[in-house]
């Protein structure tokens, strides 16, 4: 059985800006920096577990590139408290989980079905993965309202993220 985590692996979240005052607000890359992917390869299942309270901002993105120098240590401090306490509520869901329930060979790669939970609500996903060079990649778009998750607003909701993240995993390539 292949384990993974942060120390080999990846888990980037991206959020984005919208309302009437986006243009003064960013794009957000994220890093779940504690979770554990487990890959049982005779059995074809997949089992991950993520702690949303380990969500830390990277950096902001401005059209898709990273802008590192944009968020103060400070201001990455406070995004990580309104995502873990008010937007994910991280005490009162302390772990996303994810099962696959199917997982079928397509191409170079993967197609997975499994249950995702997150929030306190189970839903079905479906996920692609792909070699990139060394790595499995896939990615996944969440739409948060689909979970039960108000995505976060301020100036009343003239500056909000967007309802849909994207969540790219990224794992070693065994040979």
């Amino acid at each position: 059985m292949a384990r993974y985590d942060a120390y080999n692996s990846e888990c980037l979240v991206f959020s984005f800006k919208d309302g009437l005052l986006a243009r003064i607000a960013h794009d957000l890359k994220m890093q779940v920096e504690r979770f554990s992917i487990e890959v049982d390869e005779e059995s074809r299942k997949i089992q991950a577990t993520f702690d949303p309270s380990s969500l830390q901002v990277v950096c902001a993105q401005i059209d898709g590139e990273d802008d590192p120098s944009a968020l103060s240590d400070g201001d990455k401090k406070k995004i990580h408290d309104n995502i873990t306490k008010d937007v994910l509520r991280s005490r009162k869901h302390p772990e996303i989980r994810f099962e696959s329930t199917e997982v079928v060979s397509q191409g170079e790669g993967y197609s997975i079905e499994g249950q995702l939970q997150l929030h306190g609500r189970s839903r079905a996903i479906q996920v692609d993965v792909r070699p990139e060079g060394g790595r499995w990649v896939t990615q996944v778009t969440i739409h948060q309202p689909d979970f039960g998750i108000k995505p976060y607003t301020a100036a009343l909701g003239a500056l909000k993220i967007k309802p849909d993240v994207r969540v790219q995993v990224s794992v070693p390539r065994e040979s």
